[in-house]
């Protein structure tokens, strides 16, 4: 089973976050009940809060890049070591109007699985690191 949720959260990269643009992959990727915590954005809930997410987050940065960096899996859990990469060019609500500054930040995601599905997940980024390389947050000195 681990192996089977392994492939499921590198399809969840690929289709839901990178350039491949099938949001319609959220039908099979995530439960009806799914809650996803999310640390600048918010909580998100169902199939429709993640493609929502998914969309307005590649609307904000049509060119972003994950890579998948580590993955590990036991039991109901998949645990991926992650990075990011593009550039600010669409307006979103909580990002306002494009920059046009590109960024790179890293992150872990542990994700919850049932009959197949992710069910629930919790994502810590460098959401800092991304607001202030967007110039939307100053940079200490």
């Amino acid at each position: 089973m681990s192996e089977k949720n392994k492939a499921v959260v590198r399809r969840e990269f690929e289709e839901m976050f990178n350039q491949r643009g099938n949001l319609d992959a959220a039908e099979d990727i995530y439960t009806p009940d799914y809650v996803g915590h999310e640390p600048v954005f918010g909580d998100l809930y169902g199939v429709e809060g993640a493609r929502e997410f998914a969309a307005d987050f590649r609307q904000a940065f049509p060119d972003i890049q994950t890579t998948i960096e580590d993955m590990m899996a036991e039991g109901d859990r998949v645990v991926t070591r992650f990075s990011s990469s593009g550039t600010h060019q669409g307006e979103i609500e909580d990002l306002g109007p494009p920059t046009g500054r590109q960024f790179e930040v890293t992150g872990i995601t542990i994700e919850r699985f049932s009959d197949g599905k992710i069910v629930e997940d919790w994502t810590n980024f460098d959401a800092l690191g991304l607001l202030q390389q967007l110039g939307l947050v100053p940079e200490q000195q």
